[in-house]
């Protein structure tokens, strides 16, 4: 990589990594290694790896530093929580949305119908953008921090619960759903919307782990 990079310009290529896939559970992240990589000293490499580590993306293995290996119990305490807290994301944004979160939205969920069959990793992310544009409607700053977390637990997940078939485009079809309740203000609705939205992809990660149990 050619230049120098400070501590946080490491982390956020580092966890844009990690979200995406590119490296799997149980792969070590080196102090070394990554110094020769980014041409740095192991200073820098010590504070992002560890910003990395307090967020939960790493931890620490036999060798180090390591991905975060999946650990079913918690995964699903977090789809318990998202499941409450996205549901008050979208009630709150039912009523502080503005008509520029709108027409973001909207755009999102455009894109993605646009796309022809994306791959998990494409699927991930697309997915987790539309809901942080809509826990950015909800301007509540706590509220999405939480969310945040939550959803970084979750990329340790193998494979997505939207590879699932017909699972894709029936999570647009909820999207666009929800998307319709915040334009008309109704955040009862938003909020159940919501809360079934992420109930069924509970749903889904729950049999994924019962298939793989059988396997």
């Amino acid at each position: 990589m050619a230049g120098k990079v400070d501590a946080a310009s490491m982390h956020g290529q580092l966890k844009a990594e990690i979200l995406r896939g590119d490296h799997s559970p149980g792969d070590s992240f080196r102090e070394v290694a990554l110094a020769e990589r980014f041409g740095v000293s192991r200073t820098p490499v010590r504070e992002a790896l560890g910003r990395l580590l307090q967020e939960g993306l790493l931890e620490r293995g036999t060798r180090g530093l390591q991905v975060r290996r999946l650990d079913p119990e918690q995964l699903m305490q977090v789809y318990d929580l998202r499941i409450l807290l996205e549901g008050q994301a979208a009630e709150e944004a039912a009523t502080a949305r503005t008509e520029m979160d709108l027409v973001r939205l909207d755009g999102l969920l455009t894109r993605d119908r646009t796309l022809e069959d994306p791959d998990n990793a494409t699927r991930l992310g697309t997915n987790i953008k539309f809901h942080e544009a809509l826990w950015s409607a909800a301007r509540n700053p706590i509220l999405r921090d939480l969310l945040d977390r939550l959803a970084t637990h979750q990329i340790h997940a193998p494979t997505s619960t939207l590879t699932r078939p017909g699972r894709w485009d029936q999570s647009l079809d909820e999207h666009e759903q929800i998307i319709g309740h915040l334009r008309n203000r109704d955040g009862a609705a938003a909020r159940e919307a919501m809360q079934q939205h992420m109930t069924t992809a509970r749903s889904l990660r729950l049999e994924m782990f019962g298939h793989s149990i059988g396997q």
